[in-house]
């Protein structure tokens, strides 16, 4: 138990350190030297830095710890001494080492330093804590009110953020700054979710034994068999027991799994939705997850 722990923090730190050197060269590769911004407490830092003249290092640090310490009270000691060492790892990076300008395009520069800075920011959440706090303020807010979804938050946040840098950085950087932010989010959305995001699948039909022996026997896929009853549609009011069966399969694999349920029974009421994570059952475990 104690080895698998060591593995688990030898691999945290990795993706936490290598999230911190693709940050810092999405940041003085690339954005500083255009004068753009990301979106969240990195953008707030980096808004602050150009109006203040104050360096960038120095912010981070500061405006993330509320966020750190909300995150200890609401996640946990670990997450908070994660993303204290991610933070602070960070800010010595942007201090002490040197970046080349990779490029003058502007936008090039919108676009790889939004995809470096959503590396980092995605490899370090890989690894249990944040580079920047938006997610845990947030997390709190929506749980403070349940008529707010986390999205929204980030989104109104990021207008306020956007909307401040179009006044005294002007509305060319402010829309560069939204393509980086744009780009970054989708970044770190593929690498938490990945190609292979998963997909839970709802089938109802009377051929649900075939189906189920298909899923199992030929995808090689787990299915939970559910009792249920048949209600009212089309063919009227019926209280006859049916199954429904439920299965997780990955983003990629629904095109085939549809297509071989359409071959038993091209009637079957078929439902699909995503979901954020799976494990456990028999389902394709993501690499460093």
């Amino acid at each position: 138990m104690q080895g698998i722990t060591k593995r688990s923090l030898l691999k945290d730190a990795i993706l936490i350190t290598a999230g911190i050197f693709s940050a810092g060269l999405g940041l003085k590769g690339f954005l500083l030297s255009s004068h753009f911004i990301d979106g969240g407490v990195t953008g707030i830092s980096m808004l602050l830095s150009s109006i203040l003249k104050v360096p960038l290092a120095v912010l981070i640090p500061i405006i993330n710890l509320p966020f750190i310490l909300m995150g200890y009270r609401q996640i946990g000691l670990a997450f908070a001494i994660k993303s204290t060492f991610a933070i602070t790892g960070l800010s010595i990076c942007l201090a002490f080492i040197h970046f080349p300008d990779v490029t003058p395009d502007l936008l090039l520069t919108s676009v790889f330093g939004g995809f470096f800075i959503g590396a980092g920011i995605g490899l370090a959440m890989r690894g249990g804590a944040v580079l920047d706090g938006t997610e845990v303020a947030a997390l709190l807010v929506s749980r403070r009110n349940s008529t707010v979804r986390v999205g929204d938050v980030i989104l109104g946040m990021n207008i306020l953020i956007f909307a401040t840098a179009a006044y005294f950085l002007g509305v060319d950087i402010a829309l560069y700054s939204m393509l980086t932010y744009f780009t970054a989010s989708k970044t770190v959305d593929y690498l938490i979710h990945g190609i292979e995001e998963y997909t839970a699948v709802w089938i109802v039909s009377d051929h649900h034994e075939a189906i189920r022996a298909m899923i199992t026997d030929k995808l090689h896929k787990g299915v939970t068999v559910l009792n249920s009853e048949k209600g009212f549609g089309k063919r009227g009011l019926q209280n006859q027991e049916t199954k429904v069966l439920y299965s997780v399969v990955t983003r990629l694999e629904v095109s085939r799994l549809r297509d071989a349920i359409s071959e038993i029974d091209p009637q079957a009421f078929v439902v699909q939705h995503g979901i954020d994570d799976a494990r456990g059952g028999i389902v394709k475990e993501r690499a460093l997850h």
